[in-house]
């Protein structure tokens, strides 16, 4: 196993830096960074209450170390009803908005896991979130072909405090060194991404990305929440979430708790269906214009 950190302090200075006016994009900008980066920035999207009243809550939370290091720290088993406060993110409307206009349909929110990266942490490889056959880290769940990943900052992302780390159209290589399974301890083309905590960056999940090291002395924390669109199911039958569990989240959070082999699609579709369509916006190239 290789436990060597993915980038050493000194080349920090060096790294190149995503410099994006995130907060001036529109909704359109916002999507065609996505679709065509393979992630974005939403600055500001928690205020600092909400921040410390959400740490409070996943302080409580069992987390188990890496297999390759004890100072990355989780628990992936949320939205948790213990945690009300942090379960409200998995329907934080601005985000909901944002992804309905992503995706076009109705979400499902597949998971939802609390990570904490304490000083000394080497960095995670680059790597991605997609997994077209499932696979014994991430299981059968990662084989949805349309999933994207929100990551909700809790601490500052410095240079020096593991920053999010992203190869930029990583996701569209048709090459196998793009192949999905493949991972990278760092790469010449990857681009670090720093924000203010509150902040969260989205990722497409076949999009290459990792993080730096932590050479901070203090925790970074992020929850990651993952969602897809209702059509976009994984390729086989996976376990379904405990019912009473979710009857215990918040009201506004049920409802994206949706069975987590929803698929809605047409196993039958013929060649030339009734009543076909001559327009569809999701996919017009306009998509992108302000």
């Amino acid at each position: 196993m290789d436990t060597r950190c993915t980038n050493s302090r000194d080349s920090l200075k060096d790294a190149e830096m995503a410099d994006t006016d995130w907060a001036g994009l529109t909704l359109a900008e916002r999507i065609k960074w996505v679709e065509l980066e393979g992630y974005v920035v939403i600055p500001d999207l928690l205020t600092s209450e909400q921040i410390e009243k959400i740490g409070t809550e996943l302080d409580t939370l069992t987390t188990t170390p890496r297999n390759y290091t004890p100072n990355l720290q989780g628990n992936p088993h949320g939205p948790w009803p213990e945690c009300p406060q942090a379960a409200n993110l998995v329907a934080l409307p601005a985000v909901i908005e944002f992804l309905t206009a992503l995706f076009g349909d109705n979400l499902i929110c597949t998971s939802c896991n609390y990570d904490l990266t304490l000083p000394g942490h080497p960095g995670i490889a680059i790597h991605t979130d997609s997994q077209p056959y499932g696979s014994e880290i991430f299981g059968v769940q990662a084989s949805s072909p349309v999933l994207a990943r929100v990551l909700y900052y809790l601490d500052d992302l410095t240079p020096e405090r593991a920053p999010f780390k992203v190869i930029p159209r990583s996701h569209l290589s048709m090459h196998r060194d793009g192949m999905p399974y493949n991972r990278y301890l760092a790469h010449d083309g990857e681009r670090m991404v720093t924000c203010r905590a509150g902040s969260a960056a989205i990722i497409n999940q076949k999009v290459f990305h990792g993080n730096y090291p932590n050479y901070s002395n203090e925790r970074r924390r992020v929850l990651a929440i993952a969602y897809r669109p209702a059509w976009a199911s994984p390729i086989a039958d996976v376990p379904e979430r405990d019912s009473e569990r979710i009857g215990r989240l918040p009201p506004t959070v049920q409802p994206l708790m949706g069975s987590l082999n929803t698929r809605r699609i047409d196993f039958n579709v013929p060649d030339r269906p009734d009543n076909l369509g001559i327009n569809a916006e999701g996919i017009h190239p306009t998509r992108w214009m302000c």
